[in-house]
């Protein structure tokens, strides 16, 4: 944490102060609009992801640009679906066909804005796009991880397409895609799934690894296969926990809302959690990855939005129960830095 509070957030908010600034020029209203918002209230994004460079101090330069720019793409291309003028699965894909793009530099640019209205945004996805492949030049292991990662950012872009079409039409399209898929997680059940598609943290551990030049690909395949599905899973059911009240309001999907009661949903995350921890032990330096677990759970179950949720209340306080002293460090570490960082 002396490492996160000393180098981690200072470069986070200077390269998102970066963004910001570009985004600001960008020309067309609605996509102005969009990417700033993205920025503005999605930082905690950023700065949980670039988490993993304080794994490598002496490479953050490159990884905390790189994660930045890679996350910043999501967090932009999630509003502008999520608020979408058009409901066009075309269009969806397109757009995230610039975080396929961002991860293999050998891919020609798009125009990422084709299939919709808006389209000027002054170049600031294309640089966006740039900006990850500039850090990826610089990743001696890079070659060696890129199947890994390529594979959990079209999983990703399959679940941005399906999540955001009509909402009549979605719910079925799920399930189509998780008959294409589930023999690769048959622990879980669909909406869990869909929900480990949805993480970043799998790219992010191997931009990280990726920083060692003897990285093979054996090794990015068993790291690969540690994070995903329980890691992500985790990472982003808890993500939809807590965000059930605003989701339902909004109309947007929630993965969280498919269980019959908070019992089975509270001892299905359980579950996860048990298997994340399980994964990640194979994994040198396992301490490192049961800290991002811990974390993860601690940093959402801190949210405020917990506590305007009676029942969510009630299942972070069951979830927190008997935790490992790091979970708890990690819960009051948590809200102080929302109230003073953030």
């Amino acid at each position: 944490m002396s490492r996160v509070y000393k180098f981690i957030l200072p470069d986070v908010r200077k390269e998102l102060n970066g963004w910001r600034e570009t985004a600001g020029n960008i020309p067309d209203p609605e996509l102005r609009k969009q990417a700033l918002a993205s920025i503005e209230t999605k930082e905690f994004h950023c700065q949980g992801g670039s988490v993993y460079a304080a794994a490598n101090l002496e490479q953050r330069h490159i990884l905390i640009p790189l994660i930045v720019a890679f996350q910043t793409i999501s967090d932009y291309l999630d509003n502008l679906c999520d608020r979408s003028t058009s409901m066009d699965p075309g269009d969806f894909r397109l757009l995230h066909q610039s975080m396929l793009d961002a991860v293999n530099p050998e891919f020609e640019i798009s125009d990422y804005y084709a299939l919709r209205d808006e389209r000027d945004d002054g170049g600031y996805l294309i640089s966006l796009v740039n900006a990850c492949r500039l850090g990826i030049s610089k990743l001696p292991g890079y070659r060696a991880a890129q199947p890994y990662i390529t594979d959990l950012v079209k999983l990703y872009t399959d679940l941005q397409v399906y999540k955001h079409i009509d909402p009549n039409l979605r719910e079925a399209a799920l399930l189509d895609w998780w008959e294409q898929h589930k023999e690769r997680t048959p622990e879980l059940h669909w909406n869990e799934f869909a929900a480990a598609t949805g993480s970043t943290l799998g790219v992010f551990m191997l931009f990280l690894a990726a920083t060692n030049p003897e990285l093979d690909e054996k090794s990015a395949k068993v790291i690969h296969n540690a994070y995903f599905p329980h890691v992500c899973g985790l990472h982003i059911m808890l993500d939809y926990l807590i965000d059930q009240e605003e989701d339902e309001i909004g109309g947007d999907l929630n993965f969280c809302s498919y269980y019959d009661n908070k019992e089975i949903m509270l001892h299905r995350i359980a579950l996860i959690v048990e298997g994340a921890r399980k994964d990640v032990a194979i994994l040198p330096v396992s301490s490192f990855h049961v800290m991002i677990i811990e974390g993860l759970v601690a940093l959402y179950l801190s949210d405020p939005k917990v506590s305007r949720q009676q029942e969510i209340r009630d299942i972070s306080k069951q979830l927190m129960r008997n935790s490992p002293l790091m979970r708890v460090f990690f819960f009051i570490n948590s809200r102080w830095i929302r109230k003073h960082v953030v």
